[in-house]
């Protein structure tokens, strides 16, 4: 909205009207899918880029040099180093936000000790944007295992007192860019038995993958679940640029005090800067270890 001053004042004294001028800054997310394949880029793609706001560039990518799944955890480590790097590149690329994008919310601590940008994770994002949908949520995501991982993220992200439970659809995400009319499916029969036996107001979906074939199925015309169903991938959208516009207009600044200090002598930066060294050197074999 321009600013005209052309009203009558207290004084008596009339201005000039000027010319309003409106300052569009452009803002560029990086969502990372945090997989060694492309196989989940379009649908994450054709899924949430509707969202984006105007003057927002979303640049949905993928790793390399890592495992193509991180169902298992030890393979989950591999996948990690791979996205710091990835994250540490988004910042020098000049993205104003990453979102690390996997419910698991990998690399997301570690990566906000790395950079300044804003370093967002799907499911903390979720839990911080619950209340404006409802008090309590059931989280339904992919598989036990997976289960498992998610109870102590709500543990550590301090929201035991409002997820009510989980449930899983028992889909791994390899299987689910296959069929997303089946993970839909899935969804809808899950959610439901979920509120009804926990009585929580609202789901989490907590799965980028589930999210982005339950989003489709809304796309296509699906109808919608009578009760609030969190997307992920959406959340962290919405949180993504939030947090990088206050960055552009110096209104966010990541603690530099305690949990996300930086190396604070030459000990530790030059420890850091062997650990990034050997990631570059070793890169190359590993990128040939897991391609294809």
């Amino acid at each position: 909205m321009g600013i005209f001053k052309g009203a009558r004042t207290r004084t008596g004294l009339e201005f000039a009207p000027l010319t309003p001028q409106v300052h569009a800054m452009s803002l560029k997310i990086n969502f990372i899918n945090p997989f060694g394949t492309t196989a989940y880029d379009a649908l994450i793609h054709e899924t949430l880029s509707h969202y984006a706001s105007e003057g927002t560039e979303l640049v949905v990518t993928h790793l390399d040099a890592c495992p193509a799944d991180m169902d298992y955890f030890y393979p989950k480590h591999f996948v990690e180093a791979s996205l710091l790097n990835a994250i540490r590149d988004a910042e020098a690329e000049g993205y104003d936000a990453v979102i690390s994008g996997c419910c698991y919310d990998p690399g997301v601590m570690v990566g906000r000790e790395l950079v300044d940008i804003p370093v967002i994770g799907p499911f903390e994002a979720c839990l911080n944007l619950l209340s404006y949908y409802g008090r309590t949520a059931v989280i339904v995501t992919d598989h036990v295992k997976a289960g498992s991982q998610m109870k102590d993220n709500v543990k550590l992200y301090g929201a035991s007192d409002r997820i009510l439970g989980l449930d899983v659809i028992n889909w791994y995400v390899r299987d689910m860019v296959k069929d997303t009319a089946g993970v839909a499916r899935d969804v809808i029969d899950v959610t439901a038995s979920s509120i009804a036996r926990t009585g929580a107001e609202a789901v989490i979906l907590n799965c980028t993958i589930i999210a982005a074939a339950y989003q489709k199925h809304l796309m296509e015309g699906g109808e919608p679940a009578p009760f609030p169903i969190l997307n992920p991938n959406l959340m962290a959208l919405t949180m993504a640029e939030a947090v990088g516009r206050l960055k552009q207009k110096g209104g966010y600044q990541i603690s530099r005090l305690g949990y996300y200090a930086q190396p604070h002598d030459d000990h530790f930066k030059g420890m850091t800067a062997q650990t990034r060294a050997a990631w570059d050197a070793a890169r190359p074999a590993l990128i040939k270890t897991y391609e294809g």
